[in-house]
């Protein structure tokens, strides 16, 4: 039986650094009047929401506190970042098997707790555990949504803006595919307010598009593994994601964000979760957006999907 769900409360499963960092985000947001933070570890999520709600002050009345599974039964969206973390040298592809079995402990209890919100996977590999999480929860597939390419999405608009000098809100442009290494950034429907991309770089006084285009985009790909070599951990921006995908939810604003979920035969992709533009509200993914891309961006993210579906197909769920 599912619980009624309280459209003003959220719950942060996993206080690392990103999950911490979710939760300050959120409480600074004023998009929840009530968080719930578990942790394997109690003593640490209660630090962590002592902490964060000594802001309170500074930004608006909210409730925040450690709790249980219990505490998470009538929450209207659950965010589970816990897992392994990603160390250097380490794709994110490395850490499936240690973070399905963590999934395996976690997602059925949130299930039997009659949980009927959205639950939003951002551990690692998020295409993969939000594939496992769909299927170890028994939850409709349009309320699980992972955070997918939404944050390598805003690196690839704040490269492009960089390189041209021109406000990232302008960008039109979305990584899709693995978030991971074989994500795809899709040129070919890039714009800047309408202008297509390599006529905005000419304006720019940009000539060399095709290099600076593949730059950018190895740049964007690699971003993590450079955060990680030089800090051990990525938290800031992700948490600024999450913030992004919970607002459009909550206000059920229908913004269009490249969100991973399981596909159902675009593209020729069936079965698997990875990242396309998807209508986002409140009742989670709405509809996958058409976007165009060439034919080697289509065959770019057939090979993402299969990788990924190589993986799926070892995991016992």
């Amino acid at each position: 039986m599912e619980n009624q769900v309280n459209p003003r409360k959220a719950a942060v499963i996993g206080c690392g650094f990103v999950g911490s960092a979710i939760a300050f985000t959120l409480m600074q947001s004023r998009l929840f009047s009530e968080m719930v933070l578990l942790d394997v570890d109690f003593d640490k999520a209660d630090g962590e929401a002592m902490d964060i709600a000594h802001g309170v002050p500074f930004a608006g009345q909210m409730k925040i506190y450690a709790g249980d599974y219990e505490d998470i039964a009538d929450a209207s969206i659950v965010i589970i970042t816990a897992g392994a973390n990603q160390k250097p040298d380490e794709t994110r592809l490395d850490l499936v098997n240690k973070n399905v079995a963590v999934y395996k402990s976690i997602v059925p209890q949130i299930a039997k707790q009659g949980f009927g919100g959205i639950l939003l996977v951002v551990s690692n590999p998020v295409d993969i555990l939000t594939y496992a999480a769909v299927k170890l929860s028994g939850f409709p597939e349009n309320k699980v949504i992972g955070s997918g390419t939404v944050l390598d999405t805003a690196r690839l608009k704040y490269a492009l803006s960089e390189h041209l000098g021109v406000d990232s809100r302008n960008l039109h442009s979305f990584i899709v595919g693995e978030h991971g290494d074989s994500e795809i950034a899709a040129w070919s429907s890039t714009n800047v307010s309408g202008i297509p991309l390599d006529d905005f770089c000419e304006m720019r006084g940009h000539f060399h598009h095709a290099e600076a285009m593949q730059q950018i985009a190895e740049d964007v790909k690699n971003s993590a593994y450079e955060i990680i070599a030089k800090k051990q951990a990525t938290y800031y921006g992700i948490a600024m994601a999450v913030r992004r995908i919970c607002e459009s939810i909550v206000r059920d604003e229908k913004s269009i964000l490249p969100v991973s979920a399981i596909m159902h035969g675009s593209y020729g992709i069936e079965g698997i979760a990875l990242s396309m533009p998807a209508i986002v509200g409140i009742d989670g993914i709405q509809t996958h957006v058409p976007i165009s891309l060439n034919e080697s961006e289509i065959e770019a993210l057939k090979r993402s999907a299969k990788t990924l579906k190589e993986i799926a197909a070892q995991l016992d769920l």
